[in-house]
């Protein structure tokens, strides 16, 4: 805590989203979509198709942020927003002002979507709830390191929010969660993140206005922060509680560029009491990211957009997530870390092709908790690829492609110099790479073919195959939440496995979403000799949402 705090005074201060919209911003003859590499999000339930006069200058039930609306509105840093979006506060509805009450009520739920309160609608209010229920089998969590076998786990998620709108400048948004989880064989409901009892999941204060050219604004409070990589940085909707964050971010966007600043603290999600969230201080998300628009051209006949984006993460931590390996097996050296990320992103498509590519070099040091040793400076790095070939021309609309990652690694018999292992403590998207946590985005390399492919408009599947190899051999393996492996005695040769990972998808009707999600764990000779065991994961999840 005390070298957190030293620290702290050196630091700087889908896969599937609606599908009806496409086609409903064709209609109001908007902007062409970008296709970007598939996202694999949570599959967001299906929204009636609005009428023309709910569509404003392309934007859905959102923001029109102009070219930043590329990606499902993923491009202008405030998270994937097709209807309904990850963070429901990046939703407006006020389109449904605009539309006949015959439109209106072809959906029960718009009579909640836009509540207005006073005679000329510029104060109004926007109600939203989610209810998912999630069953997770595991035969070997953790790759057998969890301690149980055939782990079963009932998580059912109920979060209600309230957006109130006062006037064009000011606005207010409240969201409750209430989380219940249950099992047979479980493991790991002590983090705070199964287990929820009823406490505010965000609740924020966004002023707003244009300056400069450009909309700006300020958003203060407790928040979803979804402006970074999916490699690095991710909303934990794996579990039943997300990631939030208290503090403040301001952005501005203007026609071909934006900027975004934030600084947060993590939310503290234990206790596990009735409104006991407070803040944890000893870890700390700060940066600058920014985003520019390159010139629109023609390549394969095809309207193409690229983004340039740079930016700076800062991470500052203690606790589990910052300890690194000793020498000794099983051995770990506690303190904490500040983590300076300095990366670039280019990525939209070219095309029929949908690409991304990130680097990112990690500075800072590591501070021992014992202080006896001496304080190490990082330097590490990461680089993470995809290209995608989409046809939508082509029976299923088929996406394939490849995605490629490095996390750096470094070494674990090395007690000074600088440390070279990539550190991702704020849970990198499950999704990007392994399903079951069981391998984090650390000491790494991970390569293999994904694809897309629509059965028919509302069912989609997805495929993933990642092959990985630990970075450096002289390294260990790393899992999530910070988990750092004893398997080394007898760990030989730098391959790790394979993890096949399906999802399918059905969005059966307006609201709901029924997902299957199944990954194999197929380990080398290398894992299943140091003690680590195969497994399977199926995960079943069915969402509704309004």
């Amino acid at each position: 805590m005390h070298s957190l705090t030293r620290f702290a005074r050196q630091g700087s201060c889908g896969l599937i989203a609606s599908l009806m919209l496409n086609n409903a911003c064709a209609l109001a003859n908007a902007p062409r979509a970008v296709k970007i590499p598939p996202q694999p999000v949570v599959p967001v339930p299906v929204l009636p198709l609005p009428n023309k006069k709910a569509i404003i200058s392309g934007a859905l039930y959102h923001p029109d942020w102009g070219v930043f609306n590329t990606g499902n509105n993923a491009a202008s840093g405030f998270g994937v927003t097709g209807g309904y979006g990850q963070a429901r506060w990046a939703e407006d509805w006020s389109a449904l002002a605009r539309t006949s009450p015959a439109v209106r009520q072809k959906d029960w739920f718009n009579r909640l979507k836009y509540i207005r309160l006073n005679n000329n609608g510029s104060i109004w209010l926007s109600l939203s709830g989610e209810n998912r229920l999630r069953y997770i089998f595991e035969n070997q969590p953790q790759m057998g390191y969890a301690g149980k076998t055939n782990a079963s786990r009932v998580l059912l998620r109920n979060q209600y929010g309230a957006d109130l709108h006062l006037g064009e400048h000011v606005r207010a948004y409240a969201e409750f969660i209430y989380g219940v989880a249950g099992g047979s064989n479980t493991y790991g409901y002590q983090l705070g993140t199964e287990r929820e009892s009823l406490d505010l999941q965000q609740g924020i204060l966004e002023v707003k206005g244009r300056l400069l050219g450009a909309r700006m604004g300020v958003i203060g409070g407790r928040q979803l922060f979804l402006d970074a990589p999916v490699s690095m940085q991710s909303p934990r909707d794996l579990t039943n509680v997300q990631e939030t964050w208290d503090g403040f971010r301001g952005y501005a966007i203007w026609k071909r560029f934006r900027l975004d600043v934030f600084d947060f603290l993590q939310t503290n999600k234990l206790p596990q009491k009735v409104f006991a969230d407070g803040t944890n201080y000893n870890a700390r998300l700060y940066g600058a990211y920014t985003s520019t628009a390159l010139p629109s051209f023609e390549f394969m006949g095809q309207k193409s957009q690229m983004f340039a984006d740079v930016f700076f993460l800062g991470y500052l931590y203690s606790g589990a997530a910052a300890s690194i390996p000793t020498a000794s097996p099983g051995g770990l050296q506690k303190g904490s870390s500040r983590r300076d990320n300095i990366g670039v992103r280019l990525w939209g498509n070219a095309g029929p092709f949908s690409t991304s590519l990130t680097g990112v070099f990690q500075g800072g040091q590591f501070r021992p908790a014992q202080n006896s040793l001496h304080t190490r400076s990082v330097r590490a790095y990461a680089v993470n690829a995809t290209i995608t070939y989409n046809r939508p021309d082509w029976v299923g609309k088929p996406g394939f492609g490849i995605q490629a990652d490095i996390f750096s690694g470094g070494s674990d018999s090395k007690q000074s110099g600088s440390v070279g292992t990539f550190a991702t403590p704020y849970v990198p998207l499950p999704y990007y790479n392994d399903l079951s946590l069981s391998l984090t985005s650390q000491n790494l390399i991970g390569v293999g073919p994904v694809a897309n492919l629509a059965i028919r408009p509302d069912m989609q599947i997805k495929f993933h195959v990642p092959v990985f190899w630990r970075a450096n051999t002289q390294d260990a393996v790393y899992g999530g939440n910070g988990k750092i492996y004893s398997w080394r005695n007898n760990l030989h040769g730098g391959f790790t496995g394979v993890m096949p990972y399906t999802q399918f998808s059905w969005n059966f009707a307006p609201h709901w979403a029924w997902t299957h999600d199944i990954e194999g764990i197929l380990l080398s000779h290398g894992m299943r000799d140091a003690g680590a065991r195969e497994g399977v994961l199926y995960m079943q999840t069915l969402e509704f949402k309004f």
